[in-house]
């Protein structure tokens, strides 16, 4: 009877580290979860307000036709794994599916002139979304950036129509991919996060920076608004810049050259 309970035993402690393995690739039908990238390092220490995280765009110097940043974006933070809906029109799929930089064009009614600018979430130091959402679900980090916690979010859209800037989207349909690092689900608010998993990570960057550099374009700068000596105060210095709704008072983390 002892030999038979120890088999029993043994078995179950195989079943368990089998499991344990199987886990470790997927917690659910279409959710897989990142194997660990060694050199990197997950943050330990509490975000401060040491810094500032904010982006220069300058308009003058992006190019008409390309989608480089948004294209990163996408595929930074899986929103290239969006599917239309089967059957669903497409203008409606296009108005609806989650968008984190949008490429806008505005026309000087005077001179005709065409001005092309990436719009996406201003990180405002005074955020009006943050104001109206009823569960705390969007919130400032202390470092300036501006996200939703997904887990609180009840999708009641009150910060969509408060946000000034048509930044934020609404997943409408049932989530089938995504990436761990990006989690989406239906019924939840999301915007750009100014890629906060790469800084907490140690990796100063954007993946739409990046992009517009690779590029050769440079008409996206991103850092830390509280240095003096790094690369976007310089820019800043250099570069006559505003805010977009300047007058709201919002004091945002994104700042445009050339309009």
């Amino acid at each position: 009877m002892n030999h038979e309970n120890e088999s029993m035993n043994q078995g179950r402690r195989d079943f368990l580290g089998a499991a344990a393995g199987v886990s470790a690739a997927a917690v659910a039908p279409g959710v897989f979860l990142h194997t660990p990238v060694a050199n990197a390092a997950a943050r330990t220490d509490p975000v401060t307000d040491l810094h500032r995280w904010g982006l220069l765009v300058d308009t003058s110097k992006c190019a008409d036709g390309c989608t480089a940043c948004v294209d990163a974006c996408d595929s930074e933070n899986g929103l290239n794994l969006q599917s239309k809906p089967h059957g669903q029109d497409e203008l409606k799929w296009e108005n609806q599916r989650a968008v984190w930089i949008r490429k806008v064009k505005l026309q000087d009614n005077l001179t005709g002139h065409v001005t092309n600018l990436p719009l996406m979430c201003q990180h405002c130091e005074h955020p009006p979304c943050v104001d109206v959402c009823p569960t705390g679900a969007s919130f400032k980090r202390a470092d300036g950036i501006v996200m939703v916690d997904r887990h609180t979010c009840i999708g009641c859209r009150y910060c969509m129509m408060a946000c000034p800037y048509k930044a934020r989207s609404f997943i409408h349909e049932q989530v089938d991919h995504k990436l761990t690092r990006a989690p989406r689900g239906k019924g939840c608010v999301e915007s750009c996060n100014l890629c906060a998993h790469r800084l907490d990570s140690g990796d100063i960057s954007t993946a739409c920076a990046e992009a517009c550099s690779a590029e050769g374009h440079q008409a996206l700068i991103f850092g830390d608004l509280k240095d003096p000596m790094g690369p976007l105060r310089q820019a800043l210095a250099k570069t006559p810049s505003r805010q977009i709704r300047q007058d709201l008072g919002l004091n945002t983390g994104v700042r445009y050259a050339g309009i």
